[in-house]
């Protein structure tokens, strides 16, 4: 293949997730990766799953629509493949296969569930190529809305130590935080669930760690991009005196997200408490990382 197409083939990634469903279509570029489009819609699968085990047919019906619909986008925009990564909505419900099998009915595209090691190397990956001059030892957490992904390593290799709780933004406010605004003792139960969970982990500590994932990027917007243990505080005291719907409004986030944003900054507090250095927001992720990765295949098969 020659020189030019490599440098203008483009791909896209579209993320079936706990609360959304998102297409990223990247090109490669001399930075790393060049972001050509974006396109999201809310679909919730995480919350049918939190509370029955199962996806709805309606729900797996919208959730192939939605990924048919961002596939003709982006072949629309050139890209030369189309990948379908499913997270923890293909590892969590009891129908997983029937989702799967809608998705499957997407034109031109593959489709694959993600191990939760799986997503959290793409994650890794994906912030890893965000980094300039990124230290040693780098840690990634991903705070998704059905489960929480930690990786730390180098960049120049796979990520040496990784793990990934049960447990998301989403699935912590539908099992501790039922109500808007909650109370400071459902703060503490929320906190008394999830707490154990991470003193369970030893990873090795990192020089630098890097926050992605929808949590990560509204309480950038509240408190700025350095997420330190007094910037989690003053986050989550933010968060929870203030209805979702205020805190929507005031902060410019969709409704779903400030709903699940006290959970998600419970589960951020406890990640930066494990790693012991403060969470810089990253400019990319999971879907980065498995764009990164289709165009370094491509790359080799030319």
């Amino acid at each position: 293949m020659p020189a030019r197409e490599l440098i203008s083939m483009r791909v896209g990634v579209i993320d079936v997730g706990a609360n959304t469903l998102r297409l990223l279509v990247a090109a490669r570029a001399a930075s790393g990766l060049a972001v050509v489009h974006r396109e999201r819609v809310q679909l919730g699968l995480g919350e049918f799953i939190e509370q029955t085990g199962a996806i709805p047919p309606d729900r797996i019906d919208a959730a192939g629509r939605a990924a048919r619909e961002q596939a003709a986008s982006a072949r629309r925009l050139g890209c030369s493949r189309i990948d379908v990564v499913v997270t923890s909505p293909g590892r969590q419900a009891e129908n997983a296969d029937d989702l799967v099998g809608s998705l499957m009915r997407v034109r031109g595209a593959s489709v694959r569930v993600l191990t939760a090691a799986e997503e959290a190397s793409f994650a890794y990956k994906g912030v890893c190529a965000s980094v300039d001059d990124p230290p040693r030892s780098i840690a990634v957490c991903d705070v998704g809305g059905g489960s929480t992904q930690i990786a730390v390593g180098s960049c120049d290799e796979e990520p040496s130590w990784v793990r990934s709780l049960d447990v998301g933004s989403l699935r912590l406010t539908r099992r501790a935080l039922a109500d808007d605004s909650p109370t400071s003792e459902a703060i503490e139960s929320a906190r008394a669930l999830v707490e154990p969970m991470f003193g369970e982990l030893t990873p090795p500590l990192p020089q630098a760690a890097y926050a992605t994932g929808g949590s990560a990027r509204a309480l950038g917007k509240l408190v700025g991009p350095h997420l330190g243990a007094e910037e989690l505080a003053v986050a989550l005291r933010i968060v929870a005196e203030r209805p979702s719907r205020r805190l929507a409004k005031t902060f410019d986030l969709s409704p779903t997200r400030a709903r699940t944003l006290v959970a998600g900054a419970i589960l951020l507090v406890c990640t930066q408490r494990l790693l012991g250095v403060p969470l810089v927001v990253a400019r990319a992720g999971l879907r980065e990382g498995v764009a990164l990765s289709l165009l370094a295949d491509a790359a080799v098969a030319a």
